[in-house]
């Protein structure tokens, strides 16, 4: 008996439906980077598992749109005979759209799964956007796994700085300012940070999956399901009115007429504007806690500072057993994998205190596979790590108190004279953007080109942004601040956490990053600078040190000097050694 793939089951879903199309996005009803395993639809569809893209299915071919991180990873887990690959921002999809697509040709959408932005741009084009009422998938995905229904646990104010009451009248505030009567609420990571409340739906990722309603006297009404809050303190459950998840967009419905709604366009499902128009008024901004959120507070700053400490030991122990066993194991003829050393890397984080989880699946990437920004190593994938290429490694970790984020890039040996030059440029654009101080307000995207300078020098560039705002025991990725070549309107003050990673990437051959995650702080009145969190050895061993300026150097050394002091008392005594010799001052011969 012949079984349809996902494609072909899909194609003869659209013609019993009279749809020529549908669109098939990466996220879910909440924008996630990370999703549910039960909303890897765009996974199941194609077997594409990046973090970002989204699929155009007609009757006749099928396209899949992905930005610059994935447009190697694509082509490699997606059968390019049935699928084409096209860059998510260089050719979007409503440009396809606009110059492919006849005048009237159906194409169908889950309007949650789309926001008003995406559905506002998709209109524009000549096909005829058709709102699907019920998901194909859930007929289709015969093995779907259940929606998740992780416990929500209480965030203190003892590590949160700020109680829910008080979050919940700043933003009430706001919406008084506006004149608007309710704000919907659709981001977990921004319902979490309201509520002060921790999610588990999503490995990594502790946010609750829910929707709330903020009416402006401060009154949540919170969309969740019963199930996920048998942990919650009775203390925080009774300041909330609860009901379950699917009565979100009804409940819209019904308090929408002659009120005005604060929606976020780029975020919240384009539903909602079906659900609230035209009985009440929408009012389109961006959700006013996104922008609170990520400007810290004293006690959740000190969380941050205390958890670096903690991950930085973890990093030098890991690292020093690196650089022993790399050898040892090459020698012996069973060099060690990827997997390997990212399960060990795990493992010396759960000895340090106040480690719950990672904060996202580690990339442990050996030579080529690192050619791949977001590469997951596999039992297929998985590389043997040796002397003479470069490794990769991004990892990080939720703590109690706060969230991690570093890469380094390792070699033991020498690399190629051409991947010796990589490796200094990205080095020379980290310290040029590290070390920078620049007017308190400015944007992400006036500071880019800093990382950037060196590789353009050589004729060479990344296709991803340069940093990216750290939520608080919440997302590795938060929003709205980016370092980045796109415009990001939203000032950069005294309290953001940012990373900053330029990289190169060469398809076949060897990727390079090099990240710290830092606090900006106030150097000068209307001034700031980066304050670096991340506290682990850079590796100078394929650096091009005479390409370096005095105060580069200067800098790796000071920095080096505080990792070591801050990290000596931590870490296990094995490392010790290992801790000094890699933090050495670069006078000292290498």
């Amino acid at each position: 008996m012949h079984t349809p793939t996902p494609l072909s089951a899909l194609r003869q879903w659209l013609q019993e439906n009279s749809l020529d199309g549908m669109i098939v996005p990466r996220t879910d009803a909440w924008q996630s980077e990370n999703c549910a395993s039960n909303d890897e639809k765009l996974a199941w569809l194609t077997g594409f598992n990046g973090s970002a893209g989204v699929a155009l299915v007609l009757r006749d071919k099928a396209l899949l749109f992905v930005d610059g991180r994935y447009q190697v990873q694509a082509r490699v887990q997606v059968n390019m005979d049935e699928v084409e690959i096209h860059h998510l921002h260089n050719e979007p999809l409503a440009d396809w759209l606009t110059t492919n697509v006849a005048a009237g040709t159906r194409i169908g959408f889950d309007p949650m799964l789309m926001t008003n932005t995406e559905f506002t741009q998709l209109s524009a084009t000549p096909c005829a956007l058709v709102p699907l009422n019920a998901s194909p998938f859930d007929a289709l995905w015969t093995d779907r796994p259940a929606a998740p229904a992780g416990l929500i646990r209480e965030m203190p104010v003892a590590i949160s700085g700020e109680s829910s009451e008080d979050k919940r009248q700043r933003v009430a505030a706001v919406l008084a300012a506006n004149n608007a009567d309710y704000l919907a609420v659709t981001l977990p990571d921004n319902i979490a940070w309201l509520l002060n409340v921790r999610g588990s739906d999503i490995p990594t990722s502790p946010v609750p999956l829910s929707f709330a309603l903020l009416r402006r006297d401060g009154h949540v009404e919170w969309f969740v399901n019963d199930t996920k809050l048998s942990a919650l303190p009775e203390a925080v459950r009774n300041t909330l009115a609860t009901a379950p998840q699917d009565a979100f967009i009804e409940r819209c419905r019904e308090i929408a007429e002659g009120k005005r709604v604060m929606v976020d366009a780029d975020s919240a499902p384009v539903a909602l504007r079906f659900a609230i128009e035209p009985q009440g008024e929408i009012v389109w901004q961006t959700d006013p806690i996104t922008l609170l959120k990520a400007t810290k507070n004293p006690v959740e700053l000190a969380g941050y500072r205390e958890c670096h400490h903690q991950d930085g030991a973890a990093w030098v122990n890991f690292l020093a057993w690196l650089s022993r066993e790399v050898p040892r194991r090459e020698a012996a003829g069973n060099p060690l994998t990827e997997l390997e050393v990212q399960a060990q890397q795990l493992a010396f984080r759960k000895q340090q205190p106040g480690f719950i989880e990672q904060s996202f699946a580690t990339i442990s990437a050996s030579s080529s596979n690192a050619a791949m920004c977001h590469y997951h190593s596999s039992e297929a994938s998985n590389k043997p790590i040796g002397h003479d290429h470069f490794y990769l490694n991004d990892s990080g970790g939720q703590y109690t108190n706060g969230t991690t984020d570093a890469t380094r890039t390792l070699a033991w040996g020498h690399v190629p004279p051409q991947q010796r030059m990589h490796y200094t440029a990205v080095l020379r654009g980290f310290l040029s953007l590290i070390t920078l101080q620049f007017p308190s307000g400015i944007h992400g995207h006036q500071l880019d080109a800093f990382a950037r300078r060196p590789l353009w020098e050589m004729g060479l560039d990344y296709d991803h942004g340069t940093g990216h705002g750290v939520g608080h025991q919440l997302l590795i990725h938060e929003n709205p601040h980016r370092i980045a070549k796109k415009v990001n309107p939203w000032p950069l003050v005294a309290g953001n956490i940012m990373t900053i990673e330029p990289g190169y990437y060469l398809g076949g051959s060897h990727g390079i990053r090099i990240e710290n995650q830092v606090e900006i702080v106030e150097s000068r009145p209307g001034f700031c600078t980066f304050s670096s969190l991340t506290l682990i050895p850079i590796d100078l061993s394929q650096v091009e040190l005479q390409l370096l300026t005095g105060q580069e150097k200067q800098w790796l050394d000071e920095y080096h000097q505080q990792v070591r002091e801050a990290l000596s008392p931590l870490v296990n005594s094995e490392a010790r050694p290992w801790l000094i010799e890699a933090t050495a001052p670069i006078s000292l011969a290498r």
